[in-house]
């Protein structure tokens, strides 16, 4: 996620991964249901983020410049508040106990909220520095977390350091024994978007910093393997659905199938799309947060769990 103008739109300079022209060579009609459009279900944010989708299909999202999370119902079609005061909430992921884990860099956290939006800290620093500020986090099948922790100075570090508090900008991993905490690539030059196969097998990570995305092999005690190139292209958040195919995000939603071909492209009327998930009762409502705004769109295919 990036939130000041400066650093918004160093990012989409960073991630002008194709031409217009390059973009529209690739329809919708691959993943896209038939006569589908985008319907915008909320606006009026400032910078909408971090799309979590709940088991029973509704989705929360952040407004992170005015922290907050939202939530849009997958019943009622409507959006509704429900935090305020989220430590500045970015990306999240519900875990299997309906958690919802959230990275908070108002103190570069991670954080766990209850359905009542009470908020514990699972992560505040490592080895005993803070973190640069948890970007964005996806949960293995075993429970194990996968965070990256990219550097963008927010606004509301205020009377502290605006520099980096890590030596670097890194992927991490947190074991399901919510203890053992460690590095799992320190090779990255800005890690942002993530996301695994349900299987728990491969994770993606999005370098948006080097404008590529990999795809790692997870091994059982939850370090990484085998790191190859995806496609070259970045993504500030991403997500994937039940035929494999990866949806990167930035200029619009860009779709690559599994084998890192680029399938489809989704045009959006706003300049940056920040993050993106499948949600609804039957996982076929694909959730977009762009700026200002967020929309929903009807696909042929399934978001997975």
């Amino acid at each position: 996620m990036i939130t000041s103008k400066k650093y918004f739109f160093s990012a989409i300079l960073a991630v002008i991964f194709m031409s217009n022209a390059q973009s529209q060579e690739f329809d919708r009609g691959s993943v896209v249901a038939k006569n589908a459009e985008l319907v915008k279900v909320g606006e009026g944010y400032t910078f909408t983020e971090g799309p979590a989708v709940h088991r029973n299909g509704d989705i929360y999202f952040t407004d992170q410049p005015n922290d907050k999370i939202y939530k849009w119902s997958a019943t009622r079609n409507e959006v509704t508040l429900f935090k305020e005061g989220t430590k500045r909430s970015n990306g999240m992921y519900f875990d299997r106990k309906d958690i919802l884990i959230s990275c908070a860099d108002q103190e570069n956290q991670l954080i766990a909220v209850d359905d009542k939006g009470n908020a514990k800290v699972l992560i505040e620093n490592f080895k005993g520095k803070k973190l640069n500020g948890p970007n964005d986090v996806w949960i293995a099948p075993n429970g194990g977390l996968y965070l990256t922790d990219p550097l963008y100075k927010r606004p509301w570090w205020t009377g502290r350091s605006q520099e980096m508090e890590q030596d670097g900008e890194h992927l991490y991993y947190l074991a399901p024994d919510r203890v053992q905490f460690f590095r799992v690539d320190e090779k990255l030059v800005k890690p942002n978007g993530l996301v695994g196969t349900p299987d728990g097998k491969k994770l993606y990570v999005a370098d948006i910093g080097d404008n590529k995305t990999y795809v790692y092999e997870i091994e059982e005690d939850g370090y990484l393997k085998n790191r190859k190139l995806f496609c070259e292209m970045g993504s500030d958040g991403m997500t994937i659905d039940n035929k494999g195919n990866v949806y990167l995000t930035g200029k619009g939603v860009t779709v690559f199938n599994a084998k890192g071909e680029q399938i489809a492209y989704i045009p959006l009327p706003e300049r940056w799309t920040a993050n993106v998930v499948f949600g609804g009762t039957e996982r076929n409502t694909l959730f977009i947060t762009a700026t200002d705004k967020v929309y929903t769109l009807d696909m042929k295919v399934r978001g997975v769990w």
